[in-house]
């Protein structure tokens, strides 16, 4: 996994722009700590930071054949070996072990169409010098992310939005449409938030030439037919569960788990552990256990279901413990937020996972997690209530925001210009306009065939950057055997009857893995990623915005409702709602976001 960035300008001699292509570069620094690299070219500059994790020593980037390409490239592609094989059966010779120069001459051999034959989550930029063409292209699922903003003779692009913006050809300005997407729950495809800017849209690419750019895309959900009874279902999805693992275990660097002791992990775990002994860890806040209370979100605490999942497979496994004093320090704030590029609605669960990745990084260098199981099998509660499914919105927006809204702390002048409920609706009837249907499908299954493509295409995408974001902000790699699209378009086309047959949620998931997990985390219901709930945070949360309050300079205080904020902070802490805590960490992160990023905002 790494850090890529890079410049192409048609117009511009860019070998008098080292300094400039290398600090672009230098920002991606903590995606990859191993290595860097920079390829300068006249019109063309690649930037590259590594983390190594196969072929330590054969595979240093930017990468070049024969001066025909040059490849900077972020991922992994698992079936490498098989491509590599069927490449050297055409002539193709190999200097080094990685997946890298497969992709690399996979491209000379069969053109931008190799991103068909790619399974993997990957995010690289190829400039072909035969062509006098750049392409940036980004896996599937969106698993990897890529940004670009375009320039009048070419483009900036970076894994992240940190490395476009250290180029001063950059604006950082951030416009109503910008603005609105930090404070929604729904990604808006190609939103970058900085305006200018683009992330490169899941399953696309991107072609850049002399006469303009073109993007392509390559993949997307499509409606299919599914014809299998339901034993072979459950038998195929435990076969690709079992392929896809085997394959997501290649590492030449130590390689772990991440349980929450939900069946997900649990079933990744499970399943690694056929290979051979397998570490993995779980996270848990001091007192947490001891003193937990079921909320609106969590039923149970995951402490005693990871215990039985590590016992019953013989993981070798850790709890990291994380201490909620260091929740509060403004310094870990602004650390997660700088992470992500974005002010942020789930502050502390943010700095947590931060904090688990940080203390896994200095055991292990890759990790497999659970993301995305939930939007392909149906697990949320939301998408067994019929009140949040017929809502006429996104269903999880309709749960979240059923009584308040997290904006209660902005200026009504500001919520009036960015009329949020207007925004949402837009955003839900575009998503609509794009779902995939058959033939014949009865209300209930069209539907639920909406609800599935809205949480694949609008939710997921939030969690895997989330995802992303934090674990390389520590260079910590983490891989998500779910997200494997195979899996998601064979799961996707079965029927919701199918996926729901034994009246629980994630049937298919449960059916396929029960002879591998013990019963109790078979029958857990859904518990999300879990949140401190010490009052004690919150509290540390409004005193620091009590300290804004008297600071006059605080760049956050005209978006704010100055009466709504007293009446927050005068309020008892104990009736404290989820919604209340994330109003208070928008305009905290709002307040290091505009202070540190120096955003200009167009409203």
């Amino acid at each position: 996994m790494c850090g890529i960035a890079g410049w192409v300008d048609f117009e511009r001699d860019l070998t008098n722009d080292r300094a400039v292509a290398e600090a672009m570069a230098e920002t991606m620094g903590c995606r990859g700590p191993d290595d860097k690299g920079l390829w300068l070219d006249r019109h063309v500059a690649l930037g590259h930071r590594r983390l190594a994790v196969i072929d330590i020593e054969g595979g240093r980037q930017p990468m070049s054949a024969e001066g025909l390409a040059v490849i900077t490239y972020s991922g992994e592609v698992y079936n490498f070996h098989e491509l590599r094989a069927e490449l050297e059966a055409r002539g193709h010779t190999f200097r080094t072990r990685s997946d890298t120069e497969v992709v690399l001459r996979g491209y000379l051999e069969w053109g931008e169409d190799v991103v068909l034959r790619l399974n993997g989550m990957y995010a690289f930029a190829l400039w072909d010098a035969r062509r006098r063409q750049l392409l940036l292209v980004r896996d599937r699922l969106g698993i990897k992310p890529l940004f670009y903003y375009r320039l009048p003779n070419g483009v900036l692009f970076g894994s992240e939005p940190k490395a476009i913006l250290a180029n001063p050809l950059a604006d950082r300005a951030v416009d109503a449409d910008g603005l609105r997407e930090t404070l929604t729950l729904v990604k808006t495809p190609e939103q970058a938030v900085f305006k200018g800017m683009n992330e490169l849209r899941p399953g696309h690419l991107l072609r850049v030439r002399p006469e303009g750019v073109s993007l392509r895309r390559y993949w997307a959900l499509e409606a299919h037919e599914h014809t299998d009874d339901l034993p072979t279902t459950i038998r195929t999805v435990r076969e690709l569960l079992e392929d896809i693992v085997g394959r997501q275990l290649v590492s030449d660097v130590p390689l772990c788990t991440l349980l929450s002791g939900g069946i997900d992990s649990s079933t990744i775990t499970a399943l690694a552990r056929q290979h051979g002994q397998i570490r993995s860890f779980a996270v848990d806040f001091t007192g947490y256990a001891e003193n937990f209370q079921p909320d609106e979100m969590r039923v149970d605490a995951d402490g005693p279901f990871v215990r039985d999942l590590a016992e019953h497979v013989g993981s070798d496994h850790t709890d990291i413990m994380l201490d909620t004093a260091e929740l509060t320090d403004p310094r870990l704030r602004e650390t997660a937020l700088r992470g992500w590029d974005r002010p942020q609605l789930f502050g502390d669960m943010n700095s947590s996972l931060y904090m688990l990745f940080r203390a896994i990084r200095e055991r292990s260098t890759v990790a497999l997690s659970g993301e995305s199981a939930d939007e392909i099998f149906g697990g949320y509660s939301w998408f067994h209530n019929p009140q949040t499914v017929d809502s006429g919105t996104f269903p999880w927006l309709a749960l979240f925001f059923r009584n308040h809204t997290p904006y209660e702390l902005l200026h009504p002048d500001l919520l009036a210009k960015l009329d949020m409920p207007g925004f949402t609706a837009d955003s839900y009837r575009s998503a609509l306009a794009e779902v995939p249907y058959l033939p014949g499908q009865d209300d209930r299954e069209r539907r639920m065939r909406e609800v599935c493509y809205l949480h694949l295409t609008r939710f997921l995408p939030e969690l895997l950057d989330r995802k992303d974001r934090m674990s390389m902000a520590v260079g910590l790699e983490v891989r998500v055997p779910f997200c494997d699209h195979r899996l998601v378009e064979y799961v996707f086309n079965t029927s919701w009857a199918m996926k729901t047959f034994d009246g629980r949620e994630k049937s298919l998931l449960r059916a396929a893995v029960a002879d591998l997990l013990p019963e109790s985390v078979l029958r857990r219901v859904k518990s999300p990623y879990p949140a401190t709930q010490d009052v004690g945070y919150e509290q540390a949360l409004r005193d620091a915005i009590a300290a804004l309050a008297r600071d006059g300079d605080a760049p956050v205080l005209p978006l704010l409702d100055t009466k709504a904020v007293e009446l927050m902070l005068r309020s008892p802490v104990e009736k404290s709602t989820t919604m209340t805590r994330m109003a208070l960490e928008i305009v905290l992160s709002l307040n290091v976001w505009l202070t540190s990023y120096g955003v200009r905002l167009e409203l």
